[in-house]
């Protein structure tokens, strides 16, 4: 009987603090991909639900990984951006730092030691980030793609306001959570819906994924991606599945894009990741479909989230390059720390 009861305290528990994580949600009119409550995927499909993560939790079979805490970050303060070339600096998994056109951007900060609500459980860093935090130039500007806690890091964030006082870039009603936050130099996006800032324009783009931060909040936010156009046009693909439609329609709406930044990683196993995450094949199709030039790999490497071993990642990157006779010029693998100039 004192089992039973412990154990029923602990699933008590446990739901009692996931609804406690539960954003407040976006209100506003419906559109064809907001239902009044929800957002929907361009191609409809839902995120892997509930019985399906528990069926994944119960017959996982993790790839290996080993930590590496080498410290790769450039020494020194990082100089401001200037007018005449684009510079793109991996810290890593999917954060980056963006120099163009005199300002210095930040896409989905995180520099916090796991990707959860926890500080002492869910997924751990394994490498350091590329950039030592007192190392970045002056923050203009912060993108923010999804809610998810490896893309969206509160404490992260409340450093950056303090530090830099940017202005934040969002989704629709990812507003509310840093509204909580007490930053309040927010602009939020739609769809399609432009910003701009100094000499560059943003505009957020369709990407099929969810969002959801506890229990009760699953969709209640927008997901997206982001054009930047300024001395380049830089496509930060967001994380997505993969859709022979969505990114040609893309290419064809935006035309050339000239830099992507394209997600390869948690992709294993396939029946479970494959409604919200590409796989290295299916983003070198993201690559031919919208017609980059160049395109840069992301969300690998740093926090195990799915199934896939370290090593499965490269590996599978250079089989799918291989195989589409694309270039590995064309679609780099980054390292932490360096900077990609253009």
């Amino acid at each position: 009987m004192m089992v039973i009861i412990i154990i029923s305290m602990v699933i008590i528990g446990t739901m009692a603090y996931g609804i406690s994580l539960s954003e407040k949600g976006y209100r506003g009119p419906m559109s064809r991909h907001f239902d009044g409550r929800k957002f929907l995927n361009p191609n409809g499909i839902k995120g892997t639900g509930f019985w399906n993560v528990l069926k994944w939790s119960f017959t996982r079979k993790k790839g290996v990984w080993k930590a590496d805490y080498t410290d790769y970050a450039p020494k020194g303060k990082i100089l401001d951006a200037h007018d005449h070339e684009v510079r793109i600096l991996f810290v890593n998994h999917s954060t980056f730092l963006i120099q163009m056109n005199g300002i210095n951007i930040l896409i989905d900060p995180v520099w916090s030691k796991r990707a959860s609500p926890l500080s002492w459980a869910g997924p751990k860093r394994l490498r350091q980030p590329g950039i030592h935090f007192n190392s970045l130039p002056k923050i203009d500007l912060v993108l923010l793609t999804h809610n998810h806690y490896d893309h969206l890091d509160i404490e992260t964030l409340k450093v950056i306001d303090k530090v830099h006082s940017p202005e934040y870039i969002v989704p629709l009603g990812v507003d509310k959570i840093l509204e909580r936050l007490n930053i309040l130099n927010v602009r939020q996006l739609d769809w399609h819906q432009h910003a701009i800032f100094g000499k560059i324009k943003i505009t957020a783009t369709p990407a099929i994924h969810f969002s959801g931060r506890g229990m009760l909040d699953r969709d209640n936010t927008l997901w997206c991606g982001f054009i930047i156009n300024g001395l380049k046009s830089l496509y930060i693909v967001g994380d997505t599945a993969y859709d022979d439609q969505l990114f040609k329609d893309i290419r064809n709406k935006y035309s050339s894009i000239d830099i992507s930044i394209i997600p390869i990683g948690a992709y294993k196993p396939k029946w479970f990741m494959s409604p919200i995450h590409t796989d290295p094949n299916e983003a070198v199709r993201i690559h031919q479909d919208i017609g980059s030039n160049e395109s840069i790999a992301c969300h690998f490497g740093t926090f195990q989230l799915a199934d896939e071993g370290l090593d499965d990642v490269p590996q599978d990157l250079n089989k799918a390059l291989g195989s589409s006779g694309v270039s590995p010029q064309s679609f780099i693998l980054p390292k932490e720390g360096e900077f990609y100039i253009y």
